[in-house]
């Protein structure tokens, strides 16, 4: 993931201590906040192994242990990095220090994007055609998906080095990235432009398959073609989907718009600068957002939270679902007690031992 960039001016010695803390605090934070939700969403799997949401799980623990890896290898290269005084002429002389941090820059602030926009796809499927789902996706394709979206990534990582554009230093001298300055070869603007292209991409199909799913349960709901289980069970995933999209809309959109407007408009270097760190800032909390999503938007936390607010405001509100759905249940079971052979034959004894005189009156009333 991309770490906090700074200003490009000379830095005090406190300002470098300030800098070099704060990232390993940020780097820590991260790998908690994604440890923490890979525990939560692998015991959650646990329980819905062989349901639908098996699949949504998989692919929400695949999107937290790249943002887990994202922190621990971007997070420990910009340590050494501020370690180091940012004097990459002493200890990455052969340059592969840089090419490894660029690599892992596109790489980790990719994948989450495609994750997500994979994420939408397979829930809007789940929501709209449920018995395709059901049948076609299996573990073992979701796991054969995450790995093709991985690999793609890598690919896109690779193609400065592939192109023999390498990537380079930037302004701030903390981080290494595509060229975004003095750009004149037609190869450094497609490397850009790919990585920007692909992430706004991304962010329109996870906005369009979000809004198509919303609709269809929104409609089930009116309708009622759904059973009231399977509607909150999809309702969960969905919120958790909108936030996770809000979170990378906004801590996206910036940077790779800022990306795509170096390639189209070549804005002054000083003034793209400037905003380069401000959308690279905001990028950076991407990962750390993440993971909350699945720690805080759970069907038990949301619950609490709900019975909290609802004590402030000192409201009481009947749980029409509880009560609707146990009276469904009841009569189920009335309903198949009552059509058991036990029942029967209790019911052909009991007629057995009327009297004549309750016969009688029985066949009058039915006269």
């Amino acid at each position: 993931m991309l770490k906090m960039a700074i200003h490009p001016t000379q830095p005090t010695l406190w300002t470098r201590k300030y800098q070099y803390f704060f990232s390993i605090i940020f780097m820590t934070v991260g790998i908690i906040s994604n440890s923490l939700a890979i525990a939560i969403l692998l015991k959650a799997y646990q329980r819905f192994r062989k349901k639908s949401k098996a699949s949504f799980l998989l692919f929400a623990s695949g999107l937290v242990i790249t943002d887990l890896f994202g922190h621990l290898i971007n997070g420990t290269i910009a340590v050494f990095v501020y370690a180091s005084k940012r004097d990459w002429l002493q200890f990455d002389q052969s340059n592969i220090v840089c090419s490894v941090f660029g690599m892992c820059m596109v790489f980790f602030g990719l994948c989450p994007l495609l994750l997500g926009s994979v994420m939408a796809v397979e829930r809007c499927i789940g929501v709209t055609q449920p018995i395709f789902h059901s049948t076609k996706m299996t573990s073992k394709h979701v796991k054969i998906i995450l790995s093709l979206v991985w690999l793609f990534a890598i690919l896109v990582a690779l193609m400065p080095i592939l192109t023999a554009r390498g990537y380079h230093i930037q302004a701030s001298r903390t981080w290494c990235f595509i060229k975004t300055e003095h750009i004149e070869e037609w190869r450094d603007q497609f490397n850009l432009l790919l990585f920007s292209f692909l992430g706004i991409l991304s962010l329109a199909i996870s906005f369009l398959c979000n809004a198509i799913t919303g609709i269809t349960l929104l409609r089930s709901k009116i309708r009622n073609h759904q059973y009231r289980q399977g509607r909150s069970h999809h309702i969960e995933m969905i919120i958790q989907l909108l936030a996770i999209m809000c979170v990378s809309c906004i801590c996206w959109t910036p940077f790779l718009v800022t990306m795509a407007n170096i390639v189209f408009k070549g804005d002054d270097p000083l003034q793209t600068r400037e905003t380069i760190l401000f959308s690279l800032r905001m990028a950076t909390w991407n990962q750390i957002l993440d993971p909350w999503v699945y720690i805080l938007l759970r069907k038990t936390v949301l619950k609490k939270l709900f019975r909290i607010a609802r004590r402030c405001c000192g409201i009481e509100v009947i749980s029409l679902h509880t009560w609707e759905f146990s009276s469904i249940k009841n009569s189920l079971k009335g309903a198949t007690l009552s059509d058991s052979p036990s029942c029967t034959r209790a019911n052909t004894l009991k007629s057995s031992h009327k009297t004549g005189t309750e016969r009688k009156c029985e066949l009058s009333e039915t006269k």
